[in-house]
């Protein structure tokens, strides 16, 4: 039994609840738009984590479990009722608290995933498991922000928090604005020539994608009505190692790496998302990143 947490219109986890069914594998989705029907025991004791989870009137075992898939989005109560939506939050916490004790293959443990939270953080935690990472920096003021740029001349900026930001270059209109920084710290980083590579780490296995667009931030490239094309990409031996070694220090079992490999063939990485959205990846290449999920949670694959 597998169990997928997340919200059932998400196209990462409907993707690999579509793989379970395939794979005819018993599995139970944990709708976060429906939590408030849901209940579960937790019982930590001497002999470890015991308890049940109730869905849809069919009852589960937690020590029954080999594996669970969350995808923790925005919780809702669908009627917007005050009750069922406190109910649906005191569950998300406690079932969020489980995961870090579950026994079975967790994707990803909450506590793993807090080097996200972070951009700097994380990018100092790459730079010392021997990732290559942009010149970076990270400040309220608008003089320290224009030696970089004098230095590096091309600089791009971004977010310091996990939340998800657009990548946008420090252009002269740009400029004209630095004086914001000083009540919003904001990361700023030497601009990196080169191609987009999206590494995804499945156990131990690697999924490596090019992403080809003239976007500065292929992301958005759609939005800004530009073009994006994705390809399977053959990563050189050392770089699949300390991706395989970065993910394995994180504790992440699934993770997206971004990566830009420059003209020179040098991979530099700029972060690490720990709740990728890998269906867009396997869709645009066709490599069976799904299917490589739902074979780590049963135990199929290492």
């Amino acid at each position: 039994m597998i169990i997928f947490y997340g919200r059932a219109d998400d196209t990462p986890m409907a993707r690999a609840v579509e793989v379970a069914r395939e794979l005819d594998v018993e599995h139970l989705l944990v709708d976060q738009g429906r939590l408030a029907t849901v209940d579960l025991w937790v019982e930590v004791g001497a002999d470890g984590v015991d308890g049940r989870l109730v869905v849809a009137g069919s009852e589960v075992d937690l020590l029954a479990v080999q594996g669970i898939y969350a995808r923790p989005l925005e919780v809702s109560a669908a009627d917007g009722d005050p009750l069922d939506a406190r109910r649906a939050m005191t569950f998300a916490d406690g079932f969020l608290e489980w995961l870090d004790l579950a026994p079975g293959c967790v994707v990803n443990p909450p506590a793993a995933m807090h080097s996200n939270a972070s951009k700097p953080y994380q990018a100092q935690l790459l730079a010392r498991l021997g990732f290559p990472v942009p010149a970076t920096l990270v400040t309220d003021d608008p003089e320290e922000v224009m030696a970089f740029r004098r230095e590096h001349v091309r600089v791009v900026y971004k977010s310091i928090s996990g939340v998800r930001s657009v990548v946008r270059e420090l252009d002269d209109t740009a400029a004209r604005r630095l004086d914001r920084v000083r009540v919003l710290p904001t990361q700023f980083q030497a601009y990196v020539p080169g191609t987009d590579v999206r590494v995804h780490v499945v156990g131990s296995r690697v999924f490596a994608a090019e992403i080809v667009s003239p976007a500065l931030d292929y992301r958005y490239a759609t939005r800004d009505g530009l073009p994006v094309r994705l390809a399977a990409h053959d990563l050189p031996d050392d770089t699949a190692e300390r991706c395989l070694r970065v993910a394995a220090a994180l504790g992440l079992r699934l993770c997206g790496i971004d990566l830009r490999r420059r003209p020179d063939g040098e991979h530099v990485c700029f972060e690490v998302n720990p709740m990728p959205a890998y269906s867009y990846f396997e869709a645009g290449t066709g490599q069976p990143i799904g299917v490589a999920l739902v074979e780590l949670l049963t135990g199929k694959a290492a």
